[in-house]
């Protein structure tokens, strides 16, 4: 700073202001300030600023990993992976954009086990405000790390109760979608495929399922059709998989009329596995089987059939998150816990049956267009 101050002729205090408050100085001594640091090869020190102010400019996020193992490029693919944009990177967007925002940079890091001696901590300890998605951290940590710093749980537990909680309606969007397939459809042998009785959100989407079969007066079971670890593509293939075998070898349930008429996926990932291993076998989506995900993400499009789908706020998310946590940085917020609900919208496209060109009558959009639902 001293440098550049004497070279561009200016104080050390308005090398300062040009950097924390650039409108405040006037755009000519700040074009030549910044100009001298261009030339010098001057960055402000993030470390030194946290010295003075005891912050670090920059908050966290840890997520779990969900990339599927088995559609990871190698280090000469070049395919494009714009299609596989998963639910954790649109949440990214979102608090990037509101983080930059904010003045302040996100830190990321994804991992599957978390732990406070590796990853988690080290996230922790370099940010001011935490944003963890789902159960990436365990709720013993979280304890720990909160009483420093503040936290947001994304789609997470609620075992701790001072936490502020971010999620989206996920029993309203699978109970509206359930009832669309069941009244609009006429579908009434139905399987539900959900992820592990840990994860909150595919658990509110089983009970929103359940739900809308119990008003419909369809026989629900206290349990998915299928349970799976990873909700991945390889994992959606393979559940798909086990219901055509498992009516094919006659291990249903005895009162079954037949194959289901429609799987529904606690996500959109899953789905689209399961339309690859259908169409692999020659079942035919939505004439034999409807198929529907839930999140939206932008792979919901691409596939085909096109997935019918729950398109919940991602990005939004992930930009209240960050908007939480600037509030409770800058005292802006009383010390009560905040719980914020995000509306949900169902998105009827062809894997379910649904023609868009008719249903959203003369505008007449292509098969593979959106035709929104009642947002929930």
């Amino acid at each position: 700073m001293y440098d550049v101050a004497e070279r561009s002729g200016v104080s050390i205090a308005t090398v300062s202001r040009v950097y924390r408050n650039p409108d405040s100085v006037r755009a000519q001594t700040r074009e030549r300030v910044l100009a001298a640091a261009r030339e010098l090869g001057y960055v402000p020190s993030g470390n030194a600023r946290g010295l003075a102010s005891r912050s670090t400019g920059v908050l966290g996020l840890c997520f779990p990993d969900y990339a599927d193992p088995d559609t990871e490029t190698g280090p000469d693919d070049e395919a494009d992976d714009n299609a596989a944009m998963l639910y954790s990177d649109q949440i990214i967007r979102g608090m990037e954009r509101a983080a930059r925002r904010h003045g302040y940079a996100l830190l990321i890091a994804a991992s599957l086990k978390g732990g406070p001696e590796s990853l988690v901590a080290k996230v922790a300890g370099r940010v001011d405000g935490f944003a963890v998605l789902a159960r990436t951290v365990p709720t013993e940590d979280l304890e720990v790390i909160s009483r420093r710093l503040p936290v947001v749980m994304l789609a997470g537990p609620r075992e701790i109760d001072h936490l502020d909680h971010i999620e989206a309606a996920n029993s309203d969007g699978q109970r509206e979608l359930t009832r669309h397939l069941i009244e609009d459809h006429g579908l009434r042998r139905l399987s539900f495929i959900a992820g592990e009785r840990d994860s909150p959100d595919a658990e509110a989407r089983f009970r929103g399922y359940q739900e809308a079969c119990r008003t419909a007066g369809l026989p629900v079971a206290d349990e998915p059709d299928v349970r799976i670890a990873m909700m991945t593509q390889a994992e959606g293939a393979r559940a798909a998989g086990m219901l055509l075998d498992r009516d094919r070898d006659g291990d249903g349930d005895p009162g079954d009329a037949g194959p289901p008429q429609a799987m529904l996926f606690a996500n959109d990932q899953m789905a689209a596995g399961a339309l690859h291993a259908l169409e692999r076998r020659g079942v035919r989506v939505p004439a034999d089987v409807a198929v529907t995900g839930f999140d939206g993400i932008p792979l919901s499009r691409l596939v085909r059939p096109a997935l019918t789908t729950v398109r919940q706020p991602m990005r939004r998310m992930g930009e209240e998150a960050v908007e939480r946590l600037v509030r409770r940085l800058t005292g802006a917020d009383s010390d009560e816990p905040m719980s914020l609900m995000l509306p949900v919208t169902p998105v009827y496209r062809a894997s379910c049956g649904c023609d868009p060109a008719v249903l959203s009558g003369p505008a007449g959009r292509t098969a593979a267009a959106d035709v929104d639902g009642p947002a929930v």
